[in-house]
């Protein structure tokens, strides 16, 4: 069943279907957005990269805006979601999703892949 269905739109003035439904979805907590779509992107890539920094890189994304980031994902559910640790003198420290961080990112994949096969259906 395609979302057009689910919602009852029909678009009669487009003989060649170039339009077509679309949505974005976040999780909310407390009626705050807590994670979207960039958001896991950059949980991912954390998980994936164990540093902020090179996730940032990968991402094309400042340093400073993943750490915010993570900081306000982080107030709005009021726990941490990663593992920072610090490195030495010469820096080399790592970050890693902890057991929230992961559970966050496994819901917000669990949903966008549900949505994705009720829209191709």
């Amino acid at each position: 069943m395609l979302i057009s269905e689910l919602v009852n739109i029909d678009f009669p003035m487009t003989p060649q279907k170039k339009l077509k439904p679309s949505f974005k979805f976040w999780i909310e907590y407390g009626g705050k957005p807590a994670l979207g779509e960039g958001g896991a992107e950059i949980l991912e890539s954390i998980e994936k990269e164990k540093s902020i920094s090179k996730a940032a890189r990968k991402l094309g994304m400042s340093y400073r805006y993943v750490w915010n980031y993570l900081d306000r994902i982080e107030r709005v559910i009021g726990e941490p979601i990663v593992e920072r640790h610090r490195g030495g003198k010469s820096g080399g420290g790592s970050t890693t999703l902890n057991e929230t961080g992961r559970d966050l990112l496994a819901e917000y994949t669990r949903l966008k892949e549900k949505l994705s096969v009720k829209n191709q259906e």
